[in-house]
């Protein structure tokens, strides 16, 4: 039967101090894993937190930016259209001008009694062409019937050669055209029912409709926004 003997104090010691170091060391060990563990918890959730408030930067950034650009757009389109409605102003304006320049020289064409009746029976025989009756109106202004009747026997006569057709033309004293017209003729026919204003001011009329595209293109240049043309 084995004998159990008693630890002497210093054995008793040594073995305190050995289990003292060991649990020292595992508590180390443990603290140490604790800390690693922390440190890389700590880690991950710094790495979130920064690149969370990155993301957000970016995205304040990218919102700035988008609306600085969308400020920048509007400012240049406001101001191109300012622009170009400046320049078609100014156009519109000298187009304008030009129109009542020729508005204003109008009345020169009468000056010269004989190109006057050339001009009149080209306007005359005209509406011949177009009534396509035996029988029409005209209504002139009462300085020029004189020159109107001659005018219209000129016209009838190349009427007839050109169309082997007769026309009689009579003045509508009752109805002349008004004497602050630059002068011209109107041509009334089907019954008094349809007309043909070839009167100076309507054929200045009917020139600015037709001429406008040609005279812009002339002054201005090609448009390159345009797709259609007439």
């Amino acid at each position: 039967m084995s004998q159990v003997h008693a630890l002497s104090d210093d054995q008793v010691g040594q073995e305190l101090r050995k289990m003292t170091a060991f649990i020292k060391q595992e508590a180390e060990e443990k603290a140490r894993e604790i800390q690693i563990k922390a440190d890389e918890e700590f880690a991950i959730e710094k790495s979130k937190l920064v690149r969370q408030e990155t993301d957000a930067i970016d995205s304040a950034y990218a919102k700035k930016f988008k609306q600085a650009q969308m400020s920048q757009q509007i400012t240049r389109s406001t101001m191109a259209n300012k622009t170009r409605l400046r320049v078609l102003g100014a156009r519109q304006e000298l187009l304008d001008e030009i129109f009542e320049a020729a508005s204003a020289q109008l009345g020169q064409a009468t000056h010269d009694l004989g190109r006057y009746k050339d001009i009149l029976r080209d306007l005359i025989l005209e509406g011949f062409y177009a009534m396509n009756e035996p029988e029409l109106v005209i209504r002139a202004r009462q300085a020029d019937y004189d020159a109107v009747r001659e005018a219209a026997g000129w016209a009838s006569a190349e009427y007839k050669h050109k169309t082997d057709k007769d026309v009689k033309a009579t003045i509508d004293a009752e109805n002349p055209v008004p004497e602050g017209s630059a002068g011209g003729i109107i041509i009334v026919g089907g019954n008094g029912k349809i007309d043909i204003d070839n009167t100076f001011e309507a054929r200045l009329t009917l020139l600015k409709d037709s001429a406008l595209p040609a005279m812009r293109k002339a002054l201005f240049g090609e448009n390159p926004n345009r797709k259609f043309f007439d």
